[in-house]
């Protein structure tokens, strides 16, 4: 599925990434409440990010999305931070946040496969779950590791291909459809996210980021694995109702830990 990046925008214009969770009646009521429930739902992220490290360093997230994470980075006092997003929605909510705690970024609105800074300016480049979002990842990728110096750290994930979530959509989509031999990469672009959504496999990942000296690529279950928060909100019906109900997420994370939606990718420059 071929995409552009103005359908992609429009999109997450229409609503960030995580504002279904932003209830209150003020802004930073409704900013405050997404950032508790989102590292509910994703706590790992912390063991990931290692925000900490940010201190004293030049510090670049790609794709803010509502600012929850980037308030981490401020937080860590780094010597520089800057955040880019493909939507003024992103950089006006991720503002907002950022001046009720008064602390400020350099925040852009810039396209990940572009990026408007030299070569060598950041020593971390930190995304969660952007880059699959982009019609040429890899492209994005090669971005990153342009604007790290030597032996900068890049922490990015981005959705993996054979995972519980995958399973779920060629389920409804494909099988109950019909039409059981439509691809996993299909239903991604189709029915996950703005359109055009890809995810990968780890062996296409590590192929992304070869010209990094050193690469790890996990998985991670995500709450959409386990049908937790307001996953599927934009499929709705009795059956996902019931198997939200139903759901054996404790036989999902003892057995089924390899195929998780996150591949969680560690890379040096």
């Amino acid at each position: 599925m071929s995409v552009s990046k103005e359908e992609v925008r429009a999109f997450w214009d229409a609503a960030a990434c995580g504002e279904v969770y932003a209830e209150g009646a003020a802004l930073e009521q409704r900013l405050e409440r997404q950032r508790q429930l989102r590292y509910q739902l994703e706590p790992y992220i912390f063991d990931f990010a290692r925000f900490s490290d940010g201190a004293s360093r030049d510090v670049l997230e790609i794709g803010v999305g509502m600012g929850a994470d980037h308030l981490e980075w401020a937080n860590a006092r780094p010597r520089t931070l800057t955040g880019i997003d493909l939507t003024s929605r992103a950089i006006e909510l991720t503002h907002a946040r950022l001046a009720a705690r008064r602390l400020s970024s350099d925040l852009r609105v810039a396209d990940a496969e572009d990026l408007p800074f030299a070569d060598g300016s950041f020593d971390i480049v930190y995304s969660w779950g952007v880059l699959h979002h982009s019609p040429d990842t890899a492209k994005a990728v090669r971005e990153v590791h342009r604007v790290l110096r030597p032996g900068g750290s890049a922490r990015i994930m981005v959705y993996h291909k054979h995972s519980i979530v995958g399973y779920m959509l060629w389920l409804r989509y494909a099988l109950l459809a019909g039409r059981p031999g439509r691809s996993l990469d299909d239903l991604y672009a189709h029915h996950l996210e703005s359109p055009g959504t890809k995810a990968f496999t780890l062996d296409q990942v590590r192929g992304m980021f070869t010209a990094f000296t050193q690469v790890t690529a996990r998985t991670q279950l995500s709450f959409g694995d386990l049908l937790q928060g307001a996953v599927g909100q934009r499929h709705g019906g009795i059956l996902l109702r019931a198997a939200k109900a139903t759901w054996p997420r404790w036989l999902i994370r003892r057995l089924f830990g390899a195929h998780g939606l996150m591949a969680l990718v560690e890379a040096v420059k």
